[in-house]
């Protein structure tokens, strides 16, 4: 009987790192994951989410730094994966102003890694995670991977936008197939303490202030983790072909004639964090101390996500209500914080 071939899922310990590696384990895949376990949020978050994958037979974790490129180099020739779910990254829109050499490390020397990894090795598909954070400037609603992306707010952003670029020049030159999935606003159980849906729920369990910036107008489309699951199990077994309509001369952003491709992966139904607020005070039970407050320099006032391309291609589209998934965040934040 042939051995299972494993799937590398970096960032395993994170929070989308988590909920794939599971879901790829309950399928009956094999999965390597790798994480380097930083500070930049609670590391006990991390064991736990690493303790919970641990409990399947066919996880092997390995504690490894993107940017360590001969570690990098020797974990790919050992195993030769045919996929790659690259998830790993230094996140955070407002940590870029304060640490902005953390996501070169990262974003950028880890992603070569990657890249070199699965060119010499074998890959037949390297999905790997964009932002929402990518469309910076553009106010064109709903986003669309048929936009110009020129203008990021942030260096998180910058990043980002240099993966796509980069992943592109890597489908052309070795014909690698490459995804990315542009995240928009993830939230649900497991998730991370710097986003907002975490900060605000502790802040009213506690009885303490959050900060609404925008004066609470900001917009973000939301979207459930298990809805950026079901995402990305369906496109890992469908490498991008070139698109054999691109035209050179009238360039499309989303598509090439390279194996190469990018999504929207979000609610397609922006929310007002003024409503997403209401949302957490009635599956709390408790009022929030509410501080408005203006934007935040690198902040975009609006997310929004056109999806067309991910249901035509994948025959999915998120669809979780903010309602529902904030319900299933609180019962598993209590449970964790034993509240």
């Amino acid at each position: 009987m042939a051995a299972v071939e494993p799937i590398l899922v970096t960032g395993a310990a994170g929070f989308i790192g988590y909920h794939i590696s599971r879901r790829l384990l309950e399928g009956g895949r094999a999965v390597v994951g790798i994480d380097n376990l930083n500070a930049y949020y609670d590391p006990k978050l991390k064991d736990a989410r690493l303790a919970e994958l641990a409990k399947f037979p066919g996880f092997r974790f390995i504690k490894l730094d993107l940017a360590d490129r001969a570690g990098m180099a020797a974990l790919f020739a050992e195993h030769k994966f045919p996929h790659v779910v690259h998830l790993a990254a230094q996140a955070g829109v407002r940590y870029s102003l304060i640490d902005p050499h953390a996501y070169i490390d990262s974003n950028l020397v880890g992603f070569t890694n990657i890249l070199e990894g699965c060119r010499h090795n074998g890959c037949r598909h390297l999905l790997y995670a964009s932002s929402s954070s990518i469309y910076g400037s553009n106010t064109r609603m709903p986003f669309s991977t048929h936009d110009n992306v020129d203008h990021p707010l942030s260096l998180y952003g910058a990043t980002k936008k240099a993966n796509e670029a980069m992943a592109h020049s890597y489908a052309h030159l070795f014909n690698l197939p490459t995804t990315g999935l542009r995240f928009f606003t993830v939230y649900g159980p497991w998730g991370r303490p710097d986003m907002a849906m975490w900060v605000f729920a502790k802040a009213i369990a506690a009885g303490e202030p959050i900060r609404l910036y925008n004066y609470g107008k900001m917009q973000r489309d939301f979207t459930y983790v298990d809805d950026v699951v079901e995402s990305i199990e369906r496109l890992v077994e469908r490498p991008p072909a070139g698109n054999p309509g691109y035209d050179p001369s009238s360039p499309d952003p989303s598509s090439s004639s390279a194996p190469w491709r990018v999504y929207n992966v979000g609610n397609n139904n922006p929310v007002e964090l003024l409503d997403v607020v209401d949302l957490l005070e009635k599956s709390i039970g408790k009022k929030a101390v509410r501080e408005l407050a203006p934007m935040q320099p690198g902040d975009v006032p609006a997310t929004y996500a056109d999806v067309d391309d991910l249901m035509r291609d994948a025959d999915f589209r998120p669809s979780t209500p903010i309602a529902d998934g904030i319900a299933k965040f609180i019962e598993w934040y209590r449970a964790y914080h034993r509240l």
